[in-house]
């Protein structure tokens, strides 16, 4: 009989207790922006690999356009901001995994139909578009996609992005070698260890300035156009809606502009899309001299010289 009943009395309390259970609300069920703002941090996937967007700098600290963008979504929602170290070949499967990763991820991402159908991103705040890195001393070796896909043409490209995609579907004879860290592969362009880099119009005027050994010869004619924005996982509107609402509210209230210009990029994005080469003055891409005038130039085709002229307008 004491028996029954203490099988009764846990009986009952199983019952109660999944009962309290099945009326808590589970933490996952809470809205996104809800469930932020109760664990008081912001987590944001980023690579840190992609100068002056997203860099991992020598003390630990992570630096960047977006990264200041991460940081004004945190302030936004009003909590802080940890940031999670992801790569290129396992961005989608960390912005999917379950249980979360992070919430949101940002460095240079390109907004994608491939990534929209599994995956959410917010409205574009950066033009984008593919585009190389190049010694100076071939400027004038590099015109055009065809002039790159040659078997003796080495290109470099970092792994599980977009860029190696480009390379591949558009580079079938030239020599593709695949370097694993994206920030190293400039330097090793530069060196001579590989002969072009498939890159970004955001990226590459970054290292143009930054090391006289290289150019951009083709910055003004990219071979894509796209945007940069935050991507995240589907099922999260609440988020996305502040993300959104942020991002238009900088653009009109000028925020984004002067994050733009801390990071030379307001300079770089008119030197590259509205300043036209004066081809018979200029000649083409890679000429020594830009005799068009600083707003006539084809921005890093005229070696470094022509870059300088361009950002002390």
């Amino acid at each position: 009989m004491r028996k029954n009943l203490t099988r009764l009395f846990v009986a009952i309390l199983v019952c109660c207790a999944m009962l309290f259970t099945s009326c808590k609300p589970h933490k996952e069920m809470l809205p996104t922006v809800q469930r932020i703002q109760e664990r008081g941090v912001l987590l944001v996937g980023t690579t840190g690999d992609y100068r002056p967007l997203s860099y991992f700098e020598a003390d630990s600290t992570y630096c960047g356009f977006e990264i200041d963008m991460a940081e004004a979504i945190a302030r936004q929602l009003g909590v802080s901001v940890v940031f999670v170290p992801t790569s290129w070949p396992t961005l989608t499967a960390d912005v999917l995994a379950d249980p979360q990763t992070f919430d949101l991820a940002v460095s240079g991402i390109t907004i994608t139909e491939d990534r929209l159908k599994i995956m959410a991103m917010s409205d574009g705040y950066l033009a984008n578009g593919k585009t190389i890195l190049c010694r100076v001393e071939d400027t004038t070796r590099f015109r055009s996609l065809e002039d790159i896909d040659k078997p003796e043409v080495r290109v470099m490209v970092n792994p599980g992005g977009l860029n190696e995609r480009f390379a591949r579907e558009h580079l079938i004879h030239a020599t593709i070698i695949v370097h694993p860290n994206n920030e190293e592969i400039p330097g090793l362009v530069a060196q001579g260890e590989a002969d072009v880099m498939i890159t970004e119009i955001t990226e590459a005027p970054w290292y143009v300035q930054n090391d006289p050994r290289l150019a951009a010869p083709l910055m003004a004619v990219p071979f894509t156009h796209s945007e940069i924005g935050v991507l995240m996982r589907k099922g999260q509107d609440d988020l996305l809606k502040v993300v959104n609402n942020m991002i238009r509210q900088m653009k009109e209230d000028g925020s984004l502009g002067r994050l733009k210009d801390k990071y030379g990029w307001q300079l770089l994005q008119e030197c590259s899309f509205l300043r036209r080469p004066h081809r018979a003055q200029a000649g083409i891409p890679g000429s020594s001299s830009c005799s068009g005038g600083a707003r006539h130039c084809l921005c890093c085709s005229c070696a470094q010289q022509c870059c300088q002229v361009c950002y002390a307008q």
